[in-house]
C-alpha cells in the first residue's frame, strides 16, 4: 500500500517536469490444467521481473505494438486484445534524467512460444501463476492488472 502510494507521488512530480511518454505493453498469459499463468521477463536494466513493453511503433496500432514487444522481448505470439485491461504509470530513467511512462497494458493470449528470441540473451522469462507473479513483479500495479485476467479467460 504505502508503496503504490510512493509510486503515484513520484509519478506525479516527476509528470510535472517532463512530458508523459505513452508506450504499450502486453500481459501474456495461457490457461495450464484451468489454471492461468503470465509470463514475466526481466528488466534489461535492473533485472526486475516486469511484463514486456516499449515505445509505440508507427505504423502499428498500440495494441500490435504490445504484441511486438512481447515477441522481441519474451519470444511469444498469440492473440492480443484491442482493448487495453489498464495504464501502469512508471518512472524510467535514462542516466540522471527521470521520464514519467504511461504504458497501456494488454492481455495477449499466448499460442506460440519461441526456442530463441530477440532479446534472449539480455533478458529472461519465467511462467507463474498469479500468486507467484504478485510476489515476483516489482510493482503491486502490474500484479493487480494481471488479476485482471481472470475475467478475460
Amino acid at each position: 500500500m504505502l508503496q503504490r502510494l510512493a509510486t503515484s507521488l513520484r509519478f506525479r512530480f516527476v509528470a510535472r517536469q517532463s512530458a508523459i511518454e505513452r508506450q504499450a505493453g502486453a500481459i501474456p498469459y495461457a490457461i495450464v490444467d484451468g489454471q492461468l499463468a503470465v509470463l514475466l521477463v526481466t528488466s534489461r536494466r535492473t533485472g526486475r521481473w516486469v511484463f514486456p513493453k516499449g515505445g509505440l511503433m508507427e505504423g502499428l496500432d498500440p495494441h500490435e505494438a504490445a504484441a511486438q514487444e512481447a515477441l522481441e522481448e519474451a519470444g511469444v505470439e498469440g492473440i492480443v486484445a484491442g482493448q487495453p485491461l489498464g495504464v501502469w504509470r512508471t518512472i524510467k530513467r535514462r542516466g540522471v534524467t527521470v521520464k514519467p511512462i504511461e504504458v497501456d497494458m494488454y492481455p495477449l493470449r499466448v499460442t506460440q512460444q519461441h526456442e530463441t528470441w530477440e532479446e534472449q540473451h539480455e533478458r529472461r522469462r519465467h511462467w507463474a501463476g498469479l500468486r507467484e507473479a504478485r510476489q515476483l513483479l516489482y510493482d503491486p500495479y502490474l500484479a493487480d492488472l494481471a488479476a485482471m485476467l481472470k475475467n478475460v479467460k
